[in-house]
């Protein structure tokens, strides 16, 4: 009985782990458009051994699969010329709240599914969006117009700590009728002040407020 096939499941695991764990650990999801055509290749690679195929041939090629994504990675890291042309720029298809068709053309997507992205995200409008861009793996990213924008709980400490400064600073009944007396004794003060400076008070007092020299009386 061929038992071969035992063992080649097992190196196409243990294989395909090790080609998968350096080519990265994004989900399929994150992935850009090379990464995803790479991967594929890779599993379609691997499933070859078990049906018959060399082993170690798969395994190689499965490697120089791996070798290349690396390499265009490291291409688009040393430049965006490479990077633009590998994976693509991320597309602005929400601008201040309105759509923009050239570029949901250009990325062929509808408003009914760009609607439905909105959705996942807890976005009930259009308009409350001031961007969203299509980014190259797919995903939908976008920022809200700032009335529109969730309380942080940051946020939330600061308008609970600037409430809490302004109630300490408004008196209470005891303080507002110590301020009115304060107050009261200030204006009778400045009053009695206006008074000695008045000098029409002199005429009516018939005599001078103020000591002044003799000579001058």
């Amino acid at each position: 009985m061929d038992l071969d096939w035992i063992w080649k499941a097992v190196v196409v695991v243990v294989a395909g782990t090790i080609l998968l764990r350096v080519a990265g650990r994004k989900s399929i999801s994150q992935m850009t458009l090379p990464q995803t055509v790479i991967m594929i290749g890779i599993g379609s690679l691997l499933i070859q051994p078990v049906a018959g195929e060399n082993i170690w041939r798969t395994v190689g090629a499965g490697g120089v699969l791996v070798i290349t994504l690396v390499l265009m990675e490291y291409l688009q890291i040393k430049g965006n010329p490479f990077e633009k042309f590998i994976s693509g720029n991320s597309k602005v298809i929400i601008e201040d709240g309105r759509l923009n068709e050239q570029n949901l053309r250009k990325v062929r997507l509808t408003v009914d599914q760009l609607e439905g992205n909105l959705r996942q995200r807890n976005v009930t409008k259009i308009e409350d969006v001031q961007y969203a861009t299509l980014e190259p793996n797919g995903q939908l990213g976008f920022k809200l117009k700032p009335d529109a924008e969730p309380v942080t709980k940051k946020e939330f400490k600061q308008l609970i700590d600037l409430i809490n400064q302004v109630s300490a600073q408004i008196p209470t009944n005891a303080k507002i009728i110590e301020m009115s007396e304060q107050i009261n004794q200030m204006k009778q003060q400045i009053d009695q002040k206006k008074i000695e400076d008045d000098i029409f008070t002199e005429v009516t007092n018939k005599g001078h407020d103020k000591q002044v020299p003799k000579h001058l009386q």
